[in-house]
């Protein structure tokens, strides 16, 4: 089974081969750093516009580099969520266009999903059960992994993502944009022992971060210390060791409290020199990590999610499936993933529970959507009520037209139903008279005959 991985999350736009036998067969990747390092981040509207030039030439060198013809593909997996929603689009109209196009099955692919799935592209692959420590620019979370799509997040930050205070940190010290891997490069110069940072919420029970408070600290510090030729590089040894030791404490509070003893450790963070010998020197557990390339967004680890999904039977319904804002543990459970050199049923076969799942969802949102389109009508007819009131017989109020739901007839000093200033009595009919709308068209208007 061959599928196509397509990834336009944020700035990395990625595009992928995976075969079911023969494993990775293409990887090719473009990154949008220069484009966004003059803003000091990513721009929504910039990197989105970014995909649509390059998605298209990137699936034309990944199939030149694997020596495959679309015409071998079986099926289209693309980032669907979460990220930045514009470029999120990009890459689901794409897909889905080239899956209609090819006559083949589509599925959304969930990014983090597609992050701590990583590891299992290439030998030595972790068994299940595992805890994730998801560390990118956008996320930091610890997750127990009992099987693909059994997820159940354990631990998150309150506030910035790790990645997030690096590179807002980089800012502060006058580095370029990514800040994560040039605050690292300084950090390899800087005195370990002239400053030391807090680790935050390593001294109380639980498994959040927070990262935030750093960011603060190193201003402060950068502010106060005594200038010098070292003074940056002794921050950013000082930031550094701070994350590193508190994703270490928590890595390993997270075992502890889960009882695993593998560690997949996936995000752009995840390439980090020191986080990597720290997690593997110090902790009593298996840890696995993606090579540096895997590490950041790319395709390969959209094609291997969007492979096991598919093989499942999963397919996108009616609709691009983009969605800013996707719940990690909403995904619905597979069986054991097959990996390169296995042997897999015919594509064609139905796995109905996500089918199922999505259903669920759309018909939930068909009912909000029509109970929303109903109590407009509502409003929308009271209002015309309340407008075409005629005086009946005794000078009483009388609604024309068809009456839905209980609603209160009054005379000029009664109050409306739930209260409000008394309206007044209406003109009697021999004082309106027919005014002809402008454009043309008679349309009852009542006036005061001046």
């Amino acid at each position: 089974m061959l599928v196509l991985g397509i990834e336009t999350s944020c700035d990395e736009t990625g595009v992928a081969l995976y075969d079911s036998r023969h494993g990775l067969v293409a990887n090719r990747l473009h990154s949008q750093a220069t484009l966004h390092a003059r803003y000091g981040g990513v721009v929504p509207e910039i990197a989105a516009r970014d995909h649509v030039q390059r998605v298209l030439p990137l699936v034309r060198e990944a199939f030149a580099e694997a020596g495959r013809a679309p015409s071998a593909v079986d099926g289209v997996a693309y980032t669907g969520g979460p990220g930045l929603i514009g470029a999120l689009l990009v890459g689901a109209a794409i897909g889905r266009s080239l899956a209609y196009g090819w006559n083949v099955p589509a599925v959304a692919v969930h990014h983090l999903e597609a992050h701590l799935l990583a590891p299992l592209l290439e030998p030595p692959a972790p068994a299940f059960p595992f805890l994730a420590l998801l560390v990118s620019g956008g996320h930091t979370q610890l997750v127990a992994v009992r099987a693909v799509g059994d997820y159940r997040t354990i631990g998150e930050s309150v506030d910035d993502a790790a990645g997030e205070a690096f590179d807002k940190t980089a800012k502060l010290l006058g580095l370029g944009y990514p800040g994560g891997p040039a605050l690292a490069a300084l950090a390899r110069d800087g005195d370990p022992g002239r400053f030391r940072f807090p680790r935050p919420m390593t001294d109380r029970p639980g498994l959040d971060f927070s990262f935030s408070g750093l960011k603060t600290h190193a201003l402060r510090t950068l502010r106060t210390a005594a200038p010098g030729p070292t003074l940056a590089a002794d921050v950013a040894r000082a930031f550094e060791d701070a994350v590193v030791d508190t994703l270490y404490v928590k890595s390993r509070r997270g075992l502890r409290e889960t009882g695993f003893h593998r560690l997949v450790v996936a995000g752009g963070v995840g390439a980090n020199r020191r986080l990597r010998a720290r997690l593997v020197r110090a902790l009593d557990a298996e840890v696995f990590f993606p090579r540096p390339a895997l590490c950041t967004d790319n395709g390969a680890m959209v094609a291997f999610a969007g492979f096991l999904r598919l093989r499942a039977g999963e397919r996108q319904p009616p609709g691009l499936g983009a969605r800013a804002r996707w719940p990690l543990d909403s995904l619905a459970p597979l069986d054991t993933p097959l990996l390169a050199g296995q042997e897999e049923p015919d594509v064609g076969s139905v796995a109905p529970q996500e089918q199922r799942r999505h259903q669920r969802g759309n018909a939930h949102h068909a009912r909000m959507e029509g109970e929303s389109v109903r109590v407009d009508r509502r409003e929308d007819r009271r209002g015309e009520r309340g407008q075409r009131r005629v005086a009946g017989p005794g000078g009483h109020h009388q609604p024309s037209g068809e009456e839905h739901g209980p609603e209160q007839r009054f005379d000029g000093g009664q109050y409306a139903e739930g209260g409000g200033d008394p309206l007044p009595a209406p003109e009697p009919e021999e004082h309106r008279i027919q005014v002809p709308e402008e454009g043309g068209e008679a349309h009852r208007r009542h006036h005061l005959r001046r």
